[in-house]
Parts: structure tokens; sequence; C-alpha cells
């Protein structure tokens, strides 16, 4: 079966169970943005070097499983969102901040090759929360999911900064108004 079906040329694509929705519906944007997420960690998982790469892959997976959901038009439990990968997330981000310098200032995305990637993820991160939200101000989805995108991109923004500590690259800071 070739990788074509040629049903979406008219500008429509199909969801779980076969209901069919145009391409800028609202529901296929959050699909969209969370698989484009998912894309960019897959950039950033070669050039990762730290211990946190098995994390990484299981954020894929997380995706993946959100995508899924979020494919269906009816709410359906799928293994893999809830409480659980929400408190895994924030438990990391504990152990990551305590081994930091504190923030005084905003910092400039960037340092590393890798902390920029995480960083640039950290912002697409932020854009699917934003569609999911959309999302659900029209339709019923899993408010877990919300919270989940919401702790990832701090998740993110942390891993970026121990990855700039790891490779010994100083943080630009913003110091704001002057």
């Amino acid at each position: 079966m070739p990788v074509y079906t040629r049903t979406g040329d008219k500008g429509d694509t199909g969801l779980l169970g076969g209901k069919r929705l145009p391409k800028d519906h609202a529901r296929l944007e959050a699909i969209g943005s969370v698989d484009e997420l998912n894309a960019v960690i897959g950039v950033i998982l070669p050039y990762y070097k730290g211990p946190k790469i098995e994390s990484l892959k299981e954020v894929q997976r997380t995706l993946f499983s959100i995508g899924a959901q979020l494919a269906s038009p009816k709410p359906i439990a799928i293994k893999g969102i809830g409480p659980a990968n929400i408190e895994k997330l924030e438990k990391d981000m504990n152990g990551i901040e305590n081994a930091l310098q504190p923030l005084r200032h905003f910092i400039l995305p960037g340092g590393s090759k890798t902390a920029a990637l995480l960083h640039f993820a950290r912002t697409v991160c932020r854009r699917a929360e934003r569609r999911v939200v959309t999302l659900s101000k029209k339709e019923r989805i899993d408010p877990q999911i919300i919270i989940y995108l919401n702790r990832l991109s701090d998740w993110l923004f942390m891993l970026a900064r121990k990855e700039n500590a790891r490779e010994n690259v100083k943080e630009e800071e913003w110091p704001g108004r002057d």
C-alpha cells in the first residue's frame, strides 16, 4: 500500500474513526503542532549527550499518545498521559533547579548547540499548548494534555539550562529595562 492515499487532495483529512475535517481545523492545528514538537525533539536526540536521553525518548512516546488522543473525535483513554507524567517532569525539574545557579534575570535562548535546540523545542511546545487550548475552547479534550504541555515547556527550558551548565557555556542574561 503506498503512503499516499489522495484522500486529502481537496484540503481535508481523516481522524481516527473515519470522520473528516478541513486541514486548517483547530483539531488538526493542535495535532500538527504536537507532531512538530515531536520532530524537533527527534532532531535534538543525535546531538544530546546528557543523562536525560531516555527521558527525551519517553517524551516522544507521550507526545505520540497525545497526538493519537487528539486524532480521536471522542475523548479516549490512551496510556501515557496523566498526573504521573506531569509529576515526573516536576520532580526532574526540581532536581535540575537545585543543581543550577538561580536565575536573577531572563536569559536569552541559546548557548550550546544542544541547549539552543532545546530552547527551540520549548517554543514549539508553547505553540502546541496554545493550539490545544484553542481546541479545548471548541471541543472537549483531556485537560491533562494542556497541563502536560505546560510542564514540558518548563522542563525543556530547565534541560537547556542544565545542558549549558554541563557544557560550561555561560548563559547570556537579559537584564530588562535599564
